[in-house]
């Protein structure tokens, strides 16, 4: 199981929609996943019990865990390319917790 945060300003807006179009992908796939929401400044905290972090806008500093960048999921800007991210990145990482 993937264990996730989305995470956007306010933990509230953008990461909601975020999260129920990567639940949406995972699904789709076959990846189990829980995923958590959040703002950006509580990734520092929150790094250590996920797997991957996806965010909504831009985050430049150091995390322990593989990041990606969601914006598109809600603008529709290279959708299919960031899909196709979540779903390599998380069957690697399924992979490697086996």
């Amino acid at each position: 199981m993937i264990r996730g945060l989305v995470a956007c300003g306010s933990g509230i807006a953008t990461s909601t929609v975020a999260q129920e179009a990567i639940k949406k992908i995972l699904a789709q796939a076959g990846i189990d996943a829980v995923l958590i929401k959040g703002n950006l400044t509580e990734i520092p905290q929150k790094q250590n019990g996920v797997d991957i972090i996806f965010v909504t806008s831009n985050y430049d500093q150091p995390v322990k865990v593989p990041v990606i960048k969601v914006f598109g999921l809600i603008s529709g800007i290279n959708r299919d390319k960031i899909k196709d991210q979540i779903i390599d990145v998380c069957k690697k990482i399924e992979d490697k917790n086996r």
